[in-house]
């Protein structure tokens, strides 16, 4: 890990298990939403690696927020 965006979205993935596990029935639609904003952290992390600042950021803040609404589902 080298960059900043490589620490947040690692960070970020490691959050959506421990919620996953932790605050979430385990069902298969809760993991569907969960697996979309892993994406989203992926593709975030190579969008900010690639020198998109903000638009990473925009990305990883959704992709909080998308797992947070699915997580209260």
């Amino acid at each position: 890990m080298t960059t900043v965006f490589d620490i947040l979205t690692v960070t970020c993935f490691i959050g959506l298990v421990i919620a996953f596990f932790q605050f979430t029935d385990r069902e298969r639609s809760t993991l569907l939403h969960f697996l979309l904003a892993g994406v989203v952290f992926a593709v975030a992390n190579q969008v900010g690696n690639g020198g998109h600042f903000y638009l990473a950021a925009i990305l990883v803040l959704a992709g909080i927020g998308y797992a947070a609404l699915g997580a209260r589902r």
